[in-house]
């Protein structure tokens, strides 16, 4: 069925072959996903076990120490939120403006956005030396009458997390009920009990549709300041300090900036390994690609402003601290990593000026690829490399991550991939619902497509 689907269609889909398409990733798995989800699932438990020998023996097993305090754990965190931020543009400020090419690529960058949440949430507490009192950074009563810190970047980090992650995980179960529901129908025996009680008895009428149109749209717009207040929250966790290449009012908008752009990297990786597999080209077309090619780029431009800005008022305050540290970034032992970054954030994809290379999926892979790592050393440079020189050159020093930090790292990715897969094998990666309400659109996108191309 999905070599046959390549092909462009002369005619506009109905709606009973584009149920077809799309519910095909729902099929049973094969014996290569039961093996792909058994390597995963073993990285993650030698991640599992290189945190118990972390807690067993103490957080000296890590590269961490004086005057590198943050270092992988931080990073990963700061990265893994920002992944999520893209989910929430596209599923909810695309939505409110309308814009035609959201429904094919939204529920895939929702579900990114759970996911990323989720993973995001470990590392706190993996940086605590003490993980099993992570419950102290929450605001629950007790009899001590203690509550948290709430000076505490920490604090700051977990109220945001909580706020973000219930508002996407309720936005992505409510746009997906009427899918649920299509499901249900296709389905037989314990499958079909399973996914009506999970669509909540919808059938479709003219009530309900009322009903959910207008709890979406409230959702959305209570998810649109999300996109800019959570990583605003994570960006004054360095913000707020007093260290030199920390202390920078440009942090908000460029933490922002720099989510967006690695979650759009993300999403186009994502997009592009389902319409492989899945064999959903009708669905997913190059016009989608150079849609969020466009977008990337605009980020990629802010976050070069941001570069630029930073060195500039690095240059004009005659800090001598502030200078050095932008001096060690440039040209010490953060070098490799900094240029890596300018290459993937700046200089790379300036390429996306080009249409014929927007619509290249094997270019948007490999940017995908480098956008997520230009972004993630971005952050350790700030991170880590701003706390290697503070105001005190006698407590200057150089990190040095250990296996137990790598092996947890890796960790996190293989569990964010096979809660991903897993999930895709329950709930339609593209929203059939939408998708009919734009066929006609849609088919008029891919029939001006030259043919090969899609």
């Amino acid at each position: 069925m999905a070599v046959a689907r390549t092909q462009l269609r002369a005619t506009e889909p109905t709606f009973e072959e584009i149920n077809q398409g799309v519910l095909s990733t729902l099929e049973p798995p094969t014996r290569s996903f039961f093996l792909a989800a058994g390597g995963l699932a073993l990285i993650v438990a030698l991640g599992t076990a290189a945190w118990g020998y972390q807690i067993y023996t103490g957080l000296g097993v890590t590269g961490m120490g004086q005057p590198v305090m943050w270092a992988f754990y931080i990073t990963n965190f700061v990265v893994w939120v920002g992944l999520g931020h893209s989910g929430t543009l596209i599923s909810a400020v695309l939505y409110l403006f309308r814009s035609r090419w959201r429904p094919s690529v939204y529920r895939a960058a929702e579900t990114m956005t759970v996911f990323a949440l989720t993973t995001a949430g470990i590392f706190p507490i993996l940086h605590l030396g003490r993980a099993w009192f992570f419950y102290w950074l929450a605001f629950y009563p007790n009899e001590r009458v203690l509550q948290p810190d709430f000076h505490s970047p920490l604090v700051w980090d977990a109220f945001a997390i909580g706020t973000y992650l219930t508002v996407s995980v309720i936005f992505l179960y409510l746009g997906a009920i009427p899918d649920l529901a299509a499901v249900a129908a296709a389905s037989a025996g314990v499958r079909r009990t399973f996914y009506r009680m999970l669509s909540l008895g919808w059938q479709g009428t003219d009530w309900q549709w009322r009903n959910f149109s207008a709890a979406y749209l409230l959702l959305a717009g209570l998810a649109t300041p999300l996109v800019i207040s959570v990583h605003s929250v994570v960006s004054f966790d360095f913000a707020m300090g007093q260290l030199p290449g920390w202390h920078d009012t440009i942090f908000a908008p460029y933490f922002v900036a720099s989510a967006i752009y690695s979650g759009l990297g993300m999403v186009i990786m994502i997009l592009i390994v389902i319409r492989r597999l899945s064999g959903l080209h009708q669905e997913i077309t190059p016009w989608h690609f150079d849609q969020l090619g466009k977008l990337t780029l605009l980020m990629s431009l802010i976050i070069s402003y941001a570069y630029l800005m930073e060195a500039f008022f690095a240059w004009y305050s005659m800090d001598p601290y502030e200078q050095t540290t932008f001096s060690m970034r440039y040209f010490g032992p953060m070098a490799p990593l900094f240029w890596l970054m300018v290459w993937s954030n700046s200089i790379m994809p300036l390429a996306l000026f080009s249409r014929r290379l927007r619509r290249d999926l094997r270019f948007m892979f490999i940017l995908g690829i480098f956008a997520d790592i230009g972004v993630w050393c971005d952050h350790f440079v700030i991170i880590a490399g701003s706390l290697t020189t503070n105001f005190m050159p006698s407590q200057w020093g150089f990190y040095r991550p250990s296996w137990v930090e790598g092996a947890i790292t890796a960790a996190s990715i293989a569990f964010f991939t096979l809660m991903y897969i897993a999930f895709a094998r329950i709930v339609p990666v593209i929203s059939l619902t939408e998708i009919k309400q734009g066929a006609r659109w849609l088919h008029r996108v891919r029939t001006g497509l030259r043919r090969g191309t899609a």
